[in-house]
């Protein structure tokens, strides 16, 4: 028995010693879940999406338009998973889960007569393998910024899980989709070609610049570059051009991204942006317009990407008139020890603009408190979450919309 004992804690020194066996470890399981469900993205084309900003509003977009065009399409997002029109919440806790929940979701979408899986594809994930055991399509990336620092341990390690992810497409002999307008994506583009003999194709914003006259939701650049995503891989499955122009032109946007939940007399949005690029994208779309912008914003804790706190404060100071930061997703670090953080980045010149509420609730019910006619709300950082972590692994349910509008009747 202590033989046995001691032989078990041997394998785990190695397991979290030894990265390769981690690897290797990772990789079983994920080519044994293939195997588990019969290998189905065989039988159905299965298109990745990875990137750091825009990844579940365009496996949204995308799947819609696909959708209008007739044809049955499965897809899983951090938001929610989608098979043949049959919808719930992804409530797994990853917004690429793992991976015998992946290959199961597969077979559902094979089961259920779908031509197309749409799959949100995470550095972590990537990481971790869950991209094995697939036949990728297609693979694409939004974009590409410094996130997950802390995780990964480097910006490079970062970037090298998007590229791995992108690479295992070319493998299989699917299409890759870079953005013309990202500034990662020409030294991308040759790597793949020099690694994998594989040419990358480009989506353009500019190809769907009237789609913001047809839809509000596609007012910003970040937005339009989702469309164009759509509009992109829509047409390389050939689907009518016609048919992408008019399903853009009603889509009604996606829950917890730049989600208007009221219009007039003031505004109020609701958006997932949570990193630094994203919320000075979300800022500069929603002040267009408006008299006054007051955000409601946090940083995600738990020990993760710390460099970023300081800079979401920074940013907050440039567009918006109010600040008030707030508790956001502490997890095992002090929410007070977060707001400070965030606070120090503030220009000294928006100081006495900024307000510090602990409680997440109070601090939206002070935000709109201060709208006045023409102003804009803007609330960041939880989109459509459905809870706060906090200490332990415990969690506070939490839904941004519901608690949004319960304020907005007593006010």
């Amino acid at each position: 028995m202590i033989d046995l004992i001691k032989k078990i804690r041997l394998i785990q020194y190695l397991y979290k010693r030894i990265g390769w066996i981690r690897s290797l470890y990772y990789q079983v399981i994920a080519y044994s879940a293939a195997v588990r469900y019969r290998f189905p993205s065989k039988h159905i084309k299965v298109i990745g999406i990875t990137g750091t900003k825009g990844k579940t509003s365009s496996v949204e977009i995308l799947a819609y338009v696909l959708q209008q065009s007739g044809l049955k399409v499965a897809s899983i997002s951090s938001a929610r998973i989608t098979i043949n029109g049959s919808t719930r919440k992804n409530r797994t806790g990853n917004s690429m889960p793992a991976r015998f929940f992946l290959q199961k979701f597969l077979r559902s979408a094979v089961d259920a007569g779908c031509s197309y899986a749409i799959i949100e594809v995470t550095s972590q994930g990537v990481a971790m393998h869950r991209h094995r055991g697939i036949q990728w399509d297609c693979g694409v990336l939004t974009n590409l910024h410094p996130e997950h620092i802390d995780w990964h341990g480097s910006y490079q390690k970062y970037r090298k899980a998007k590229v791995r992810f992108l690479e295992k497409v070319a493998q299989d002999r699917g299409v890759i989709f870079l953005n013309k307008h990202d500034k990662e994506s020409l030294g991308i583009a040759m790597e793949l070609e020099k690694k994998q003999h594989s040419i990358a194709r480009y989506f353009d914003r500019k190809t769907v610049q009237s789609v913001g006259e047809k839809n509000p939701y596609f007012v910003g650049d970040f937005s339009r570059d989702n469309a164009a995503l759509a509009e992109a891989i829509a047409s390389r499955y050939g689907v009518a051009r016609d048919v992408i122009e008019e399903a853009l032109g009603r889509f009604k946007g996606v829950e917890g991204r730049f989600e208007k939940i009221k219009e007039y007399p003031f505004t109020v949005i609701i958006d997932y942006a949570h990193t630094p690029d994203s919320l000075e994208a979300l800022y500069s779309t929603a002040r267009v317009g408006s008299k006054k912008m007051i955000c409601v914003l946090g940083s995600a804790g738990g020990g993760r990407d710390v460099w970023k706190r300081s800079k979401m404060g920074e940013i907050a100071g440039k567009y918006c008139d109010h600040i008030i930061i707030t508790n956001e997703d502490p997890y095992d670090e002090s929410p007070r020890a977060i707001i400070e953080q965030v606070y120090e980045g503030v220009p000294r010149e928006k100081k006495d603009k900024t307000t510090r509420i602990l409680d997440r609730k109070e601090a939206i019910k002070k935000a709109l408190q201060f709208a006045k006619q023409g102003d804009v709300v803007v609330l960041s950082g939880k989109g459509s979450e459905d809870a706060i972590h906090v200490a332990g692994g415990k969690t506070i349910p939490w839904n941004e919309r519901e608690i949004t509008e319960e304020l907005l009747r007593e006010k």
